[in-house]
């Protein structure tokens, strides 16, 4: 129990430490790991050479010992002799002590004296007592000093230093067994020059300490310095100003790599956002239109029910009746037909309402289109044939359409959306055209260097179309990449201004919105068509005929190109538009 209640305590304690530490910023906790790191580094070295040192003077002091135990004892009287006015005492400062077999002490014949007449001494064994000593094995002892009055602090330090001291047996002529001999070293200069070395050391250390954890301020702080900059645009961010970007830095490092990945999540976090602005705003713009549209023929119906309400009684009621009924029966198939379309819509931007199962002949739904626009205008001259990629007289590509037969080309898709979609620009073209003037509808199988997904991506605009010419033109060259269904409806009316091409895609969007009602139009249908095409992979874009007019091209992908054997490889999205500008180069030069 009770090692339980210590380990409890002892968590509680680690948790508040942890919670305290989480209140420092990340570079002070990082300066501080750092300086902890430099004081336990020069620690360690500094206690490693302290202890190396230590051993290795003791090991020079006990081979001075061995090696010179001998010798010391047979010239006693010359040491004798040695001037000892000194403070410490020196490597040849030995202690010589003579005992005999029974370990009494003979004599001590050498004794060193020091300065003021300092006297110092290793503790051995009392007289008569071997103390457990092994011979010729150096042991390290006390000292016994005595001192005098006159005596400073320094002679007394180095008096009181240890001793090194070594027992050697001695023996006569005969090799008998004739006593011991105590020679010893006193320590106080190894002791001294090891007590130096750790004083530079800690100096050293410190100096190291200081420098080292200044340098590792500077250096953390310079590199944490994007990750403030990164939190300083997140602010700015949180405050609404997606716009904001992180500073860019080499993607190799960690930092980098982060700013890249962050730059690319706030990109789309702003396209996001100005998607979902663009989608409110135009579903605000629907709700309005569509109340608009829907007003008016309620209105028309309120206004008729009451005026026969009003009338009925007067004479000829009967005949404004059926004037009445007439008009709330057109009104009331207006508003279903925008109903069915808003409804139509409604599906398509929640992804319902469509069959990609299908296989759908585009053929036959090409010349029941045309049998249609003949049917509304049986005056009109309606052309049918192919489509063929060409440079115009300026270099810039263009699709030509050639007078024939109409390839047979087949799809997998939803057969009725693809057929409302061609049905839509007939009747756009019955609604906003003469019905005298000409309309040419051809249609191809042309092979483009640009994938489905990217091409459904792409908006209305002649720039679209631009892209996707050049992409034919590498395709074309190569055999790369995707073959496309491209259909075109040309025809020779008055046209749409260049700058509101891209809004008859818009919902309710009418050019005529007098004409329009008169035959019939909700200004959905464009829209409708737009929202098929992009369901199956393509896109629609409306350009100015050449002479007058507009055209517009619906792009539909069929199949991938299959590869012949000996083929190369497709190029990359950079090298198909470079190959694109080669060839398109080469042409114009010829």
């Amino acid at each position: 129990m009770p090692a339980r209640k210590h380990h409890r305590a002892g968590n509680r304690i680690f948790r508040a430490v942890g919670r305290r530490l989480e209140h420092f910023s990340l570079s002070s906790k990082l300066v501080a790991c750092t300086v902890v790191l430099l004081i336990l580094g020069a620690s360690v070295i500094s206690l490693s050479i302290r202890q190396f040192v230590s051993n290795y003077l003791l090991e020079k002091t006990d081979t001075q010992l061995s090696q010179q135990a001998e010798l010391v004892y047979r010239n006693v009287d010359l040491l004798k002799e040695r001037d000892t006015k000194q403070a410490t005492a020196g490597p040849t400062d030995y202690f010589l002590q003579i005992r005999d077999t029974d370990d009494m002490i003979v004599t001590n014949a050498l004794v060193p004296v020091l300065r003021y007449g300092v006297t110092s001494q290793p503790k051995l064994p009392p007289s008569g007592q071997d103390g457990g000593i092994t011979p010729n094995e150096p042991f390290t002892t006390s000292a016994r000093v005595t001192a005098t009055p006159m005596a400073d602090k320094a002679t007394l330090q180095a008096a009181s230093a240890q001793w090194r001291v070594l027992a050697r047996p001695l023996a006569d002529r005969n090799n008998r067994p004739s006593g011991t001999v105590y020679i010893g070293l006193s320590l106080s200069d190894q002791i001294d020059t090891v007590n130096t070395l750790t004083r530079y050391c800690i100096i050293v250390s410190l100096l190291i300490v200081i420098i080292g954890g200044f340098a590792a301020l500077v250096l953390i702080q310079g590199t944490l310095s994007p990750l403030k900059r990164i939190e300083k645009t997140a602010a700015k961010i949180a405050n609404g100003d997606l716009s904001q970007r992180v500073p860019p830095a080499p993607e190799n490092t960690e930092v980098g790599s982060l700013a890249a990945s962050l730059n690319s999540m706030l990109a789309r976090i702003e396209s996001s956002f100005k998607e979902q602005e663009a989608t409110t705003e135009k579903m605000k713009q629907f709700v309005s239109d569509a109340s608009h549209e829907l007003r008016t023929p309620l209105a028309t119906i309120h206004g008729y029910t009451e005026l026969y309400a009003m009338q009925r009684e007067l004479p000829g009621a009967l005949e404004r009746a059926d004037e009445s009924i007439e008009h709330i029966k057109s009104s009331s198939s207006r508003m279903t037909l925008l109903v069915e379309d808003l409804l139509s819509l409604a599906r398509l931007d929640e992804g319902r309402g469509i069959d990609m199962s299908q296989q759908v002949p585009l053929t036959r739904l090409l010349r029941d289109a045309a049998d249609d626009l003949h049917a509304l205008d049986p005056e009109r001259q309606v052309e049918e044939g192919s489509l063929q990629l060409r440079h115009g007289a300026d270099g810039t590509l263009g699709l030509a359409f050639l007078p024939g037969q109409v390839p047979q080309i087949s799809l997998s898709g939803d057969g009725s959306r693809i057929r409302q979609v061609m049905t839509n620009i007939i009747g756009n073209i019955h609604r906003y055209t003469p019905p005298d003037s000409p309309v040419e509808i051809g249609m191809s199988l042309l092979a483009a260097s640009i994938g489905p997904d990217s091409l459904s991506r792409l908006p209305a605009t002649n720039a679209s179309l631009t892209t996707f010419l050049e992409a034919l033109e590498v395709g074309q060259s190569m055999q790369v990449g995707m073959n496309y269904a491209v259909i075109r409806f040309i025809d020779h009316g008055p046209g749409v201004p260049e700058g509101k091409q891209t809004q008859i895609f818009e919902r309710f969007y009418t050019a005529d919105s007098s004409r329009a009602r008169r035959k019939g139009g909700t200004g959905l249908g464009m829209s409708i068509a737009q929202s098929v095409a992009k369901a199956h992979h393509g896109f629609i874009v409306a350009t100015s005929t050449d002479g007058g007019g507009l055209t517009l091209t619906v792009v539909l992908p069929v199949e991938p190109i299959v590869a012949r054997p000996g083929q190369g490889p497709s190029l990359p999205a950079g090298g198909k538009v470079k190959a694109a500008r080669s060839v398109r180069a080469q042409g114009q030069g010829n």
